[in-house]
C-alpha cells in the first residue's frame, strides 16, 4: 500500500521539503534532527526556477520573494582584467522562459521559511536533539512505513542500505565569506550574480538583500585533512588560497585579507551507489548524491528529490515506489554531475584554452547561453 507515515532523518532543505511534499499528499511525518537547534552554515544560496516552481507549489516561495534578490543576469567576468565575458539573462526573462523566478538569498532565509511551513502543518512533527543511529532509529508517533535519509553527505542512514554511496573528498576547497556592502569595491554588481573566472580558480559574488552584504565563494583545488570539514582557515590554508589566485586582479584578491568570517570548507561528494533498500528506506539530497557546486544545483536537487519522492510513494506500495524513484532521479543527477565537471574545466581553464573559452563565450548571444540551461531550469518535477 502507499505510504501513510514517514520517519525523516535530517531537518535540512531535503528533509523539510520532503515533509511538506508528503503532507501535500496526505502523508504525515516525524522529522528527526540531532542538533538541538537549527543553524544554517554558509551564507548565500541560489534558487533556480526548477526549485522555485516546487517551493511555490508547497506554499513557501512567497515567504522568500519579498526578501530575496532576483538578479537581472548571471555574468561571467575575467578575474584578471574584470572584463565581462558573457552573461545569461535572468529576472523577468527567467520567469517568462522557465515559468518561475531565479533568486539569491541567505541560506537562513530558506531554512526559516521551510521551518515555519513545517511548524504550521499538522501532518509534520519536528523533533530536535534526536540521536541518530542507523541501527536504532528514534521512535515515531505512529509506525513509519517509509524511512527517509536526508542527513547529508555524512549520512548515518546509509548504513541501512547495502551498496550505498560513501563520502569522498573531491579535491576542491570552498572559501566562503562575506564583504560588507559599504566596503565593497565599486565594480561589484549590486543587481546581478557575478562569476569571476581565472586559471585554477573561480569566485562567485552576489548581493544579499537581507544583510546588505555580498556573498562570496572562492573555489580552488586543494588539500584536506582526513577529518577536516568546516572551520576557520589557518595560515597554511590562507596561503593556499592566495597561491591559487596569483595573477588575479589585485582589487579582488585584496578582499581575502578583509573578509568577514571566512570559512574553509573542503568539498566532499557522494560516490555512486544505491539510494534505497527495496523495502522502506531511501536516501535523498546530499545523502544520496552530494555533488560539487559548479552547476549551483545542490539545494535545487534536494528540493526536487523531496518533492518527487512524495509523488512516487503516494501512488504505489513503498517497496515498489523506491526503486522507481531512484531510477527516475539518477539520470538527471548524473547529467548534472557531467555539467558540473564541464563547468569546472571551463571555469578553471588555463593558457590557450582559457583564451579560446573567452572568445567562444563572448560570441554567443545571451539567449543562446540560456537555451543551454533549459533542461536544468525548465525541468518540472513530478509530485
Amino acid at each position: 500500500m502507499p505510504a501513510e507515515h514517514a520517519a525523516i532523518i535530517g531537518a535540512g532543505v531535503a528533509g523539510l521539503t520532503a515533509a511538506l511534499a508528503l503532507s501535500r499528499r496526505g502523508i504525515s511525518s516525524d522529522i528527526f534532527e540531532q542538533a538541538s537547534e537549527l543553524t544554517e552554515v554558509g551564507a548565500g544560496l541560489q534558487i533556480s526556477p526548477n526549485a522555485a516552481h516546487i517551493l511555490d507549489d508547497l506554499g513557501v516561495l512567497d515567504r522568500l520573494t519579498d526578501v530575496w534578490l532576483e538578479p537581472q543576469s548571471i555574468r561571467l567576468i575575467s578575474g584578471t582584467s574584470l572584463r565581462k565575458i558573457a552573461s545569461v539573462p535572468s529576472g523577468p526573462f527567467a520567469r517568462a522562459r522557465w515559468g518561475a523566478p531565479y533568486g539569491v538569498l541567505h541560506r537562513a532565509t530558506l531554512q526559516s521559511a521551510l521551518l515555519t511551513a513545517v511548524a504550521e502543518n499538522p501532518l509534520c512533527k519536528l523533533h530536535l536533539g534526536a540521536r541518530i543511529d542507523a541501527a536504532a532509529l528514534p521512535d515515531t508517533q505512529r509506525p513509519a512505513d517509509l524511512i527517509v535519509g536526508a542527513d547529508g553527505v555524512w549520512s548515518q542512514l546509509r548504513q541501512r542500505i547495502d551498496g550505498s554511496p560513501t563520502a569522498r573528498f573531491s579535491g576542491n576547497i570552498a572559501y566562503r565569506f562575506t564583504v560588507s556592502g559599504d566596503s565593497a569595491p565599486d565594480f561589484f554588481d549590486r543587481e546581478n550574480v557575478s562569476v569571476f573566472l581565472g586559471p585554477a580558480a573561480h569566485l562567485v559574488c552576489y548581493p544579499l538583500r537581507e544583510t546588505g552584504n555580498f556573498n562570496m565563494v572562492a573555489i580552488v583545488a586543494g588539500n584536506s585533512g582526513a577529518h577536516a570539514w568546516l572551520s576557520q582557515p589557518n595560515e597554511t590554508q590562507r596561503e593556499q588560497l592566495s597561491s591559487r589566485f596569483k595573477g588575479w586582479n589585485r582589487a579582488l584578491t585584496a578582499l581575502f585579507d578583509k573578509a568577514d568570517g571566512m570559512n574553509f570548507w573542503p568539498l566532499y561528494e557522494a560516490t555512486p551507489g544505491k539510494w534505497q533498500d527495496g523495502r522502506d528506506t531511501v536516501l535523498i539530497g546530499d545523502a544520496a548524491h552530494a555533488m560539487m557546486p559548479f552547476a549551483a544545483q545542490g539545494a535545487a536537487m534536494a528540493i526536487e528529490d523531496g518533492y518527487e519522492l512524495a509523488g512516487f510513494v503516494a501512488t504505489r506500495p513503498v517497496a515498489e515506489a523506491l526503486p522507481l524513484f531512484e531510477a527516475h532521479r539518477v539520470p538527471r543527477i548524473n547529467r548534472l554531475r557531467q555539467r558540473g565537471a564541464f563547468n569546472q574545466f571551463a571555469y578553471h581553464a588555463r593558457g590557450p584554452i582559457r583564451i579560446g573559452r573567452d572568445i567562444v563565450l563572448s560570441l554567443r548571444p545571451p539567449q543562446s547561453l540560456a537555451a543551454d540551461l533549459d533542461w536544468v531550469y525548465g525541468y518540472r518535477a513530478v509530485g
